[in-house]
């Protein structure tokens, strides 16, 4: 009875990641990072911008990492005359950043490269619908079990109508779009969903199709036992064909007005089975992301420094912080429009602040194969280095030379023994009496060679 979705921004986010990896965007977002980075680098540069732009920021973090790419170049694009004003400027012209190579570079793309802006504007049209479904998916408004399956269909047919109806642009958007959502995505709750909410089983855009039919029949086979399904299954007939309450004036005119779950609670009395499984399903969430703000809440309260706090004690405070701020989120979503997916702030080594650091070692990892990298007995056979074949005996320090040593001070102690380490050179030549030759790091610190 239990069913398992995976969670819609996070698909949504890899989706966008997708569409990234196309030859047209993965340029498009090379250059608008390294403009940003540039901008955000250097206060000077950034105190500019602002006072071109009016304090609106070019750098727009989202709850996803891609997400937050594409805000970003919306944000750039919204900017356009703006930042175009700030490289035309005098004071720019006059300052020492105009005559730098990333100054240079920057100015060039902002003001005189034809395809910088052109290719902006086509990845945010062809982008932000996918934006808009996360936004839809991780709001905390309401549950988005029953609006899911439509807010896909209606994503591809904004960005085909943003890319002007050309196959040529939206053919590789739809694709990747495709892909993730009958590979990952798509499972028939979100198809039970999309039949049982109202506000669209009787919209005249509803798909009928085989498909919605099957995720339906699906559904009540798994979470329902036969008897109850059975009455399900008869019940629904008075949903589809608007039978009692389901076709009263009261119910088709308040469809677009209440929940799913609230209207199939005022007129579903009739078909109780039908209205209890309509409500398990239309109140399921499709996000994770509300469970990802709790863990948040919780590391930051759970911290090494305060980390023996009583279980029941640090359950409490992430109650409190948690549903604190998620009131304070609710306060200013109704005095104001603020944007679900955005957060306040963005993390301090983000690509679009810093540059992404070379790696040290190959990525490649073909060189960790290698037979003998870790036989110690090749490590053994390795030849010691013509220093060691060269040791003299006469090069040994004497211990008693360096027993008086003990009744100084740590300083000095190490000054001696440096200028000892100075003033002989440590070479021991291999002859009979020679047996071993340790160094004895226990005796007050100091580096003592001594021989049987």
């Amino acid at each position: 009875h239990v069913y398992w979705t995976p969670c819609a921004a996070h698909c949504i986010d890899l989706l966008l990641e997708d569409i990234g990896k196309l030859t047209l965007h993965q340029e498009t977002l090379k250059r608008a990072k390294e403009a940003v980075r540039f901008i955000y680098g250097h206060t000077w540069v950034l105190d500019l911008m602002r006072s071109f732009t009016n304090n609106h920021e070019l750098l727009r973090p989202a709850v996803t990492r891609f997400a937050t790419a594409y805000l970003t170049l919306q944000s750039i694009q919204k900017q356009k005359q703006a930042l175009r004003s700030m490289f035309s400027s005098e004071t720019w012209n006059k300052s020492t950043w105009a005559k730098k190579h990333e100054g240079v570079k920057t100015r060039a793309a902002i003001l005189f490269d034809q395809n910088f802006w052109p290719y902006i504007a086509y990845c945010v049209k062809s982008v932000t619908p996918l934006v808009s479904v996360l936004r839809e998916v991780d709001s905390e408004e309401k549950p988005c079990m029953g609006y899911m399956y439509d807010l896909m269909n209606r994503a591809k047919e904004k960005i085909a109508i943003n890319c002007g109806s050309n196959q040529k642009k939206y053919g590789p958007i739809w694709k990747r779009i495709d892909d993730r959502w009958n590979n990952q995505l798509h499972r028939p709750l979100h198809a039970a969903g999309y039949y049982l909410n109202p506000r669209l089983r009787f919209d005249e855009r509803f798909s009928n199709n085989y498909e919605i039919k099957q995720g339906l029949f699906q559904c009540m086979e798994r979470m329902l036992g036969y008897e109850v399904r059975f009455k399900v299954d008869v019940q629904l007939d008075s949903y589809d064909h608007l039978r009692g309450d389901f076709g009263s004036q009261l119910a088709m005119d308040s469809k677009k007005v209440r929940s799913p779950t609230d209207w199939w609670i005022c007129f579903g009395g009739r078909t109780p089975e039908l209205t209890k499984f309509a409500i398990r399903v239309l109140s399921l969430t499709c996000s994770s992301s509300g469970c990802e703000r709790n863990w948040s809440t919780f590391e930051s309260i759970h911290t090494k420094k305060r980390n023996r706090l009583e279980h029941h004690r640090l359950n409490a405070l992430v109650y409190v912080r948690y549903n604190t701020r998620l009131r304070e989120r609710s306060i200013k979503r109704k005095m104001q429009n603020v944007d679900p997916i955005l957060v306040d702030e963005i993390d301090s080594d983000d690509e679009w602040i810093t540059e992404k650091e070379d790696l040290v070692l190959p990525e490649d990892p073909s060189w960790l194969d290698e037979e003998n990298l870790f036989d110690i007995d090749v490590i053994r056979m390795v030849q010691p280095t013509a220093y060691e074949n060269n040791l003299t005996h006469e090069s040994i320090i004497d211990v008693g030379s360096l027993r008086g040593t003990s009744e100084l001070s740590p300083s000095n102690k190490k000054q001696k023994a440096s200028d000892l380490h100075k003033e002989k050179s440590v070479l021991l030549e291999s002859e009979e009496g020679l047996e071993e030759v340790e160094i004895n790091d226990e005796m007050d610190g100091d580096l003592i060679f001594y021989s049987d």
